[in-house]
């Protein structure tokens, strides 16, 4: 089931958006020239320029593959996931139903494009077997209610807030938002998270957020690993706890140096 009360809404192909730049970057299609021009550009200056930039995103993805089939692994069998992005093949349904075809997934997003696309991610999956929801993250209420229809909130889920954190700002309680999250799930459910990090090659990492902020209607928010890890609190982290994202469960750690924190942690 896919929600639609997207429709009618305008996509703006004048201005960068960070779901389509990172779209472009993982070698997707759905993004506009203005999307295109905004990543060659903000990362011109990054150490090893746009290849670099595009093997550290390839590298988070790939964190969310294994941070899901870890939860699969220990026998989640329902994902709640903020902020998916544009569709592909990796998504987190992928993964889930690779290792249990019974699992059960909702997808949250507020970009118009991104509802476009949910027919084709959501195409060769039953209707019972995923859902996608127009709202904001910062909505729980919301998502909790509606993600009901799929889920049920009496069995552990699996939350996947991967890359998305860090577009909330302090202001907005990212802190309470999480544990509104963790707190409406039972014990024996996962949360798993990414965020860009204010403390590896700060100031490089600095002026390039800056600059892609200055291009997207998004605005990027660091933050150290001690703040990555208070997302966590009252949780048993998975080792080896909050570390670089290309390290998390990988067998070839350090093959990416991508100033990216990643972590799971389980609910006792």
């Amino acid at each position: 089931m896919v929600d639609r009360s997207w429709e009618g809404l305008e996509i703006d192909s004048s201005l960068a958006h960070a779901g389509r730049m990172y779209d472009y970057m993982l070698g997707g299609t759905t993004n506009f020239e203005v999307d295109r021009t905004a990543c060659i550009e903000a990362n011109s200056d990054f150490p090893g320029g746009i290849e670099a930039a595009k093997a550290g995103l390839r590298a988070n993805r790939d964190f969310l593959g294994r941070a899901v089939k870890h939860m699969a692994d220990a026998g989640i069998r329902q994902f709640l996931d903020l902020g998916t992005g544009i569709p592909s093949g990796d998504n987190t349904h992928a993964v889930a139903l690779s290792v249990a075809p019974e699992a059960r997934i909702v997808y949250v997003d507020n970009d118009p494009i991104v509802l476009a696309h949910a027919h084709e991610l959501l195409e060769d999956t039953p209707d019972s077997t995923a859902d996608y929801l127009y709202a904001d993250m910062r909505n729980t209420d919301k998502i909790l209610g509606e993600a009901a229809r799929t889920l049920d909130f009496g069995r552990p889920i699996g939350l996947v807030l991967v890359a998305i954190l860090h577009f909330v700002s302090d202001d907005e309680d990212p802190y309470g938002l999480v544990a509104k999250l963790v707190d409406a799930v039972p014990s024996g459910s996962y949360l798993a998270i990414s965020h860009l990090a204010s403390d590896i090659m700060a100031e490089e990492m600095e002026a390039l957020y800056s600059r892609i902020s200055e291009r997207t209607k998004e605005t990027f928010v660091l933050r150290s690993r001690s703040e990555v890890e208070r997302f966590f609190d009252g949780l048993e982290l998975v080792e080896p706890g909050v570390a670089l994202v290309s390290d998390w469960h990988t067998t070839s750690p350090g093959a990416v140096d991508l100033p990216v924190y990643a972590a799971v942690g389980r609910k006792p």
